[in-house]
């Protein structure tokens, strides 16, 4: 099989327009598709269909020391080819904290596992089979349905580790399925929902159930009620655009909204960059007081990428919540805080 060497890239053509970049950064590897940079897990951690398919089912599952994410399920396209199956669903646009939500439809924002049901079975975003047990599909309607698979606030890697099981064991009785809405049905969202609320009702699925949505009165409402859901351990709201039509990809009549926190970290190594940034910095590798380390690999400038805060530097980064393992997900740099000395590395 094909490989990078430290510091190589390639490209790989995917779903898009434009190619997909691949990267060996001292062993890290990495991609530029949703399916890799989407993940909650470590970078060091992470695969997608576009490193299997460079480097090999086995060198990636050595590589990352466990077992694959199920491939993705087949369709046979109209010239009777196989490819691969992946739904087109409709994703969110975050809230510039400017446009007027009034009027809009408030949900909360599941921390758990999007998934399409397209009448026989699970599919995730990028198309992997789901391996739910008969039992937990039983009496769940013909008609294609977008939700999430989830179990409880906070209970993301939980839920994770659940639906990517291949046994359809008896764990799937934790999950449930909190449906919000029905992509093939070309109707106006409030319609729509109401086809979910009848579908559910007259079926007889025992794990899943309508998602619940609320009116936002105003700027005060939609507050209110993050702030609620938050002081719940809840991840945010979705809030969708009244009378709006289910479209494939990313859409601004549909926005998430969540409260960032800030927090300090000491620089104790630089990742060099590839690609467009050969030459400059790719990631910062901090530490919190806690002693949790991870990268840091956005939020730069190409200014500070080619010149980086100095190891033992303290940063002040930005990111939407902890992982079970106390690390940051989704990190972005915000800058250096000046008030701060550099600690200078110990000579042992």
């Amino acid at each position: 099989m094909p490989d990078l060497a430290d510091g190589q890239t390639t490209e790989m053509q995917g779903s898009g327009s434009k190619p997909y970049i691949l990267k060996n950064t001292g062993g890290v590897y990495s991609c530029s598709c949703p399916a890799w940079r989407n993940q909650s897990i470590t970078i060091e951690k992470r695969t997608c269909k576009h490193l299997r398919k460079l480097r090999g089912d086995a060198a990636e599952e050595a590589r990352i020391g466990g077992a694959l994410p199920t491939k993705p399920a087949k369709t046979k396209s109209a010239s009777g080819e196989e490819e691969d199956a992946e739904p087109g669903l409709l994703l969110a646009e975050s809230w510039d904290n400017a446009a007027d939500l009034s009027g809009w439809w408030m949900s909360e924002k599941l921390d758990g596992v999007r998934a399409y049901w397209d009448g026989k079975q699970f599919l995730s975003r990028q198309g992997n089979l789901y391996h739910a047990p008969d039992w937990f599909i039983e009496g769940l309607p013909s008609e294609p349905l977008d939700g999430e698979l989830w179990i409880d606030r906070k209970k993301f890697q939980r839920t994770v580790s659940i639906v990517r099981r291949q046994d359809k064991g008896e764990l799937w009785k934790e999950v449930r399925f909190l449906v919000f809405d029905a992509p093939a049905q070309t109707t106006v969202f409030e319609d729509r929902v109401a086809f979910v609320k009848d579908s559910l009702s007259s079926s007889k699925s025992k794990y899943a159930r309508p998602h619940d949505h609320q009116l936002c009165k105003d700027l005060e409402c939609l507050r209110a009620e993050l702030a609620r859901i938050e002081s719940l351990g809840g991840e945010g709201l979705m809030l969708r655009q009244p009378a709006s039509k289910y479209v494939a990809g990313r859409s601004w009549t549909l926005l998430k909204i969540k409260n960032f926190h800030d927090a300090e970290a000491i620089v104790i190594a630089h990742q060099p960059g590839a690609g467009r940034h050969k030459g400059r910095l790719g990631a910062l590798v901090v530490r919190l007081q806690s002693g949790k380390e991870f990268s840091v690999g956005t939020g730069f400038s190409d200014k500070e990428r080619a010149a980086p805060p100095p190891v033992g530097q303290t940063i002040t980064f930005r990111y939407q919540e902890l992982s079970e393992a106390g690390i940051p997900r989704f990190p972005s740099y915000v800058g250096v805080r000046l008030d701060a000395p550099t600690k200078k590395k110990s000579s042992s």
